[in-house]
């Protein structure tokens, strides 16, 4: 005996088959076939609520909550992006200790590029006792200082995978929590993500015990018996 898939039970439902094909499905349904009747009954079944719901009304604020809630966005051709080459002006690592100071600590870091006529002041706090760490940046215009850089796409990226992102206030500030990774790059998008630039972030950690586990001077005494 053949069967008819679900596919030819729902355009036999819409009453899409051709004549001929359709007398053969009647003809099936007469010989009483348990697994296409059940078929069958089902995809006129799903056809007749199909059709109330098309034929009902829906009240505009129900679309409008319908739409916030599942998005539908078509995916934007891919834009070649034009990346801007990229200047440090300043590390903070790399400032020589100031005279007769033997060491210094610095839990944070801060840094100063350049991106065409951009400006991106960068400073990375790590988190006591974790692997997380906060970036805090400003993105300016050094070249038109009046210029508002507000709104710009700023995110972190570990290869493909983004794993933080935010937008640039009024000011330009931006600022982001992440978890602490290996080649995390920080993305800038200018002009519509037409061009844009990015920096490699340094991977810190946070001293735990900060004072704590320096290294003891010996304490010897001089010849007078003092502790020197």
């Amino acid at each position: 005996m053949k069967h008819y898939g679900i596919a030819q039970w729902v355009d036999y439902s819409r009453g899409l088959t051709m004549d001929a094909e359709r007398l053969d499905m009647q003809s099936h349904l007469a010989d009483d076939c348990p697994e296409c009747r059940e078929v069958a009954e089902f995809c006129s079944r799903l056809g007749t609520v199909c059709r109330e719901v098309a034929s009902t009304d829906v009240p505009d604020w129900v679309v409008c909550n319908a739409r916030c809630i599942f998005p539908a966005r078509r995916p934007e051709p891919r834009k070649r992006v034009v990346r801007i080459p990229v200047e440090l002006v300043y590390d903070s690592f790399l400032v020589p200790a100031p005279v007769g100071l033997r060491a210094t600590w610095q839990t944070g870091w801060q840094a100063l590029y350049r991106a065409g006529d951009c400006s991106l002041d960068l400073r990375v706090e790590p988190e006591l006792h974790s692997s997380r760490a906060a970036v805090i940046g400003q993105i300016t215009n050094h070249a038109i200082p009046a210029d508002r850089m507000e709104n710009i796409p700023v995110y972190l990226k570990a290869g493909r995978l983004v794993v933080a992102e935010t937008r640039s206030n009024a000011f330009g500030e931006f600022q982001m929590e992440y978890e602490q990774q290996s080649r995390l790059q920080l993305c800038v998008d200018l002009e519509n993500g037409s061009r844009g630039f990015q920096v490699s972030l340094k991977k810190l950690m946070a001293d735990k015990t900060l004072g704590v586990e320096r290294t003891a001077l010996p304490v010897t005494p001089d010849t007078q018996g003092r502790e020197q």
